[in-house]
């Protein structure tokens, strides 16, 4: 379970760091205030190819209009100032560490348990 969990995390974390990295751009296009089209790739379709009659025609708005339609650009400019961290340990923090760890993972172990041999033996 802590595999699954290990790489579910991993995959996350580099997709978000790909996603930050990278620049891209959605235009969008909306007509009566709905969106009619998206593009990632390039420019969003107008709507004079779908020309269709509105469901409600006591709006203002209709697709014949030409003002009432708008694009829309989002753009998701990428972090390039990612820096790699680096932490130097001196060597009192590392003896420290070392008797941290030591004494912690000590406190774990099982005590073997010892047989007395006199007990067998006939005293003097």
């Amino acid at each position: 379970m802590k595999r699954i969990c290990t790489k579910i995390l991993s995959i996350f974390l580099t997709c978000t760091v790909l996603f930050t990295t990278t620049s891209f751009t959605a235009n969008m296009h909306f007509c009566c205030s709905k969106l009619v089209s998206l593009s990632v790739t390039g420019e969003a379709k107008p709507c004079d190819e779908k020309l269709q009659k509105p469901e409600n025609t006591t709006k203002k708005c209709s697709l014949e209009q030409k003002d009432c339609c708008s694009t829309d650009s989002f753009i998701n400019i990428g972090n390039d100032d990612l820096r790699k961290v680096s932490s130097e340990l001196d060597s009192h923090a590392f003896v420290f560490l070392k008797a941290f760890f030591h004494s912690y993972f000590s406190l774990f172990q099982e005590l073997e348990l010892k047989t007395v041999s006199v007990i067998n033996h006939d005293p003097p």
